[in-house]
């Protein structure tokens, strides 16, 4: 018997809350911005009205009054939000005890072993959130259903606002295929363009490629996605309480040619070491170490691994240490296929304060980095990891310096 899993997606979700307290400015546009009194504050989210201008999120104020010199623009309330996402997880509740959050407008919710409680039909239980969602809190949803979390994902995002698809066995070639391959969960930018300059634009055409190929270009993130595109997608959904702590979080790369210059290097040490300091953090974790693991052209593997004189979860702290590392077994010009960043020996938040040395230079710039890595946080937790990200960092930057 196949999963019932549905993805649910609150429509607009920052400036729906908004709009709850200002119905006045329900018929006008309106974007929540992080900073309205700045031109390089960025858009946070927009209502319908704004997106029919082509305002679109993560671009900057002043862009988005170019295109629209009556947008209304509104602060954040971050409490705010959190307190509706836990009402509208509580509703989500009273169907399913499987419901894992993706984000704080997301969530995955799996009605297998319960949807004989609300009338056999999945569609019809979907709408009856949705509808019940609107009625208590005024706020709209769409969700997506299907037999897979990947797909119930997709569901979610093929028709909005306020809808629901269903994504079915005997449909879901139809309907997946044909998508962008940059709609599928976990492909972004970067990968989209690898895969681009092979000729794969869809999700289809991603589904027709060889696995092995694929782990040969995205390494294994490939053989990941080739199991998205076919529906052989199996993770099952794990409410909060149950997740566990992992043993390790690693994050690793393939480039499309080869590093060879330091600048190179410490560039994608640095993206690598930020996806895994993101990661930390959400599991409220600590590095006592990290691990390089590089592979060279004819896919010889070598590997280090140190430990830090106090632990961290800053990704600037973990990407000097890699460098650090990396450079006691490589030299310049050699060249490097891949890399893989692993934060190890890991601890809780509760084992890992250090006490503060008033008299440490650093200490202000590390208490700086902290707040500047959460507020990243805040905003990819929304947006994805595509909506800010560091700078490169290196003496010869350069415009590409990621092969």
């Amino acid at each position: 018997m196949d999963r019932v899993v549905l993805h649910c997606d609150l429509n607009s979700f920052y400036a729906s809350v908004e709009l709850l307290s200002r119905p006045d400015l329900r018929d006008v546009p309106v974007a929540v911005c992080g900073d309205p009194a700045s031109r390089h504050g960025i858009i946070l989210a927009k209502n319908e009205r704004a997106k029919h201008f082509g305002i679109v999120t993560a671009e900057t104020i002043w862009q988005a009054k170019k295109k629209c010199p009556d947008l209304v623009l509104l602060p954040p309330h971050h409490e705010r939000y959190h307190v509706y996402s836990q009402k509208v997880n509580a509703i989500y509740g009273q169907y399913t005890d499987l419901v894992e959050p993706f984000s704080v407008d997301e969530s995955w919710l799996d009605l297998t072993g319960s949807l004989h409680l609300f009338g056999g039909n999945a569609r019809t239980a979907a709408d009856e959130i949705r509808e019940r969602v609107k009625r208590e809190l005024g706020l709209t949803i769409s969700i997506g259903v299907s037999f897979n979390k990947v797909f119930a994902k997709l569901g979610s995002d093929y028709k909005k606002p306020d809808a629901t698809t269903v994504i079915s066995r005997e449909n879901w070639h139809d309907i997946v295929w044909p998508l962008p391959v940059g709609d599928l969960l976990f492909v972004g930018r970067a990968a989209r363009n690898v895969l681009s300059q092979y000729g794969v634009e869809t999700i289809g055409q991603l589904a027709a490629c060889s696995p092995e190929i694929l782990e040969n270009l995205l390494g294994k993130l490939g053989r990941t996605l080739y199991t998205y595109a076919n529906g052989l997608e199996h993770e099952p959904v794990r409410p909060c309480l149950s997740s566990e702590a992992p043993k390790s979080v690693g994050s690793g790369s393939t480039f499309r040619r080869d590093l060879t210059r330091r600048d190179q290097v410490y560039t994608a040490l640095s993206l690598l070491a930020d996806d895994v300091a993101m990661r930390l953090r959400r599991y409220s974790l600590y590095a006592g170490g990290v691990q390089v693991t590089l592979r060279t052209p004819d896919f010889q593997d070598r590997s280090r691994q140190r430990r830090f004189a106090s632990p961290t979860h800053l990704m600037r702290e973990l990407a000097d240490g890699a460098m650090e590392l990396l450079e006691t077994f490589w030299k310049p010009s050699a060249p490097i296929r891949m890399l893989t960043v692993t934060a190890i020996a890991l601890t809780d938040e509760s084992q890992s304060y250090e006490q503060v040395d008033l008299l440490d230079a650093a200490a202000p710039r590390r208490a700086r980095q902290e707040k500047l890595e959460a507020a990243m946080d805040q905003i990819r937790c929304k947006y994805g990891m595509g909506a800010v990200r560091f700078g490169a960092a290196g003496p010869e930057k350069e415009e590409d310096p990621l092969p």
